[in-house]
């Protein structure tokens, strides 16, 4: 069969006119927004910060009094602290089934003074004993140049000198991670330090931004810790099995009678 060239005209032009409703059509389909499920907005949670041990200027003070009275030097540099090290006037932290160290803590700044170690085990071991699980220690000795580098961009970091200065570069001091504890865990915390901190042992404070336990070690809880274990052994009469220190190391009269709150 002959097509004429009308006839052809005829054709290609039905062709044009299918193909042109077909992309319509396709452009509507397409153009037809999804369904998209709706996000439910839920109110944020609150947790109230009210801590047994809150941070303040007076624990600062009491801090920095029990190194003056220790005459214990705040470590300047690199080559101070391994001096110290050498002479084991620090020792390393103790890594146990019931104390781990946080991984990035470096190998350099993993030590404390030999009475803040007797406290770590003594916590970890009575904390795991309760739990059976590990405390974790996320900070211990300090440089003044490591202090300084942190409070660049820690606003919670104290000072690297002055009667404010951070406890930590004397290697008193040691930060237990308070994040991933249950209430009842923290509770339990606190309450195991409460006596010590009233007995001037120990100088605690639960930190708000860093969520740990900042607590300094007086250079008493060695002998204290041995009358524990060896009430015989001792002949002082300010020291009782259970008792209470009558002269205690981060008290002073000056101090008894202060506001904590900031």
């Amino acid at each position: 069969m002959l097509i004429t060239k009308k006839t052809a005209r005829r054709i290609r032009l039905s062709l044009l006119l299918v193909a042109a409703v077909c992309t319509q059509a396709f452009a509507l389909h397409e153009s037809v927004p999804r369904h998209r499920s709706r996000r439910v907005h839920r109110p944020t949670r609150h947790v109230r910060w009210n801590p047994v041990f809150r941070p303040s200027r007076e624990s600062l003070l009491r801090q920095n009094e029990e190194i003056n009275r220790l005459d214990l030097p705040r470590i300047q540099d690199d080559d101070q602290l391994r001096e110290l090290i050498a002479n084991q006037e620090l020792v390393p932290l103790p890594e146990t089934r019931a104390l781990r160290i946080a991984p990035g803590l470096v190998a350099d700044r993993r030590y404390c003074r030999p009475w803040t170690r007797d406290f770590l085990e003594d916590l970890s071991q009575a904390y795991y004993g309760q739990f059976h699980d590990q405390i974790q220690v996320n900070s211990a000795v300090r440089t003044v140049k490591v202090q300084k580098k942190l409070r660049r961009h820690n606003r919670n970091a104290a000072p690297e000198s002055g009667e404010y200065a951070s406890s930590h570069l004397a290697g008193i001091t040691v930060d237990i991670q308070r994040r991933g504890m249950t209430r009842p865990q923290i509770q339990w915390m606190e309450e195991y330090m409460m006596p010590l901190k009233e007995q001037g042992l120990i100088e605690p404070e639960e930190e708000r931004r860093q969520w740990v336990f900042h607590v300094a070690v007086s250079g008493r809880y060695a002998d204290w810790r041995e009358q524990q274990l060896f009430p015989s052994n001792s002949q002082d009469e300010n020291w009782g099995y259970g008792g209470t220190l009558e002269s205690t190391a981060f008290q002073s009269s000056e101090l008894l009678q202060f506001d904590s709150t900031k």
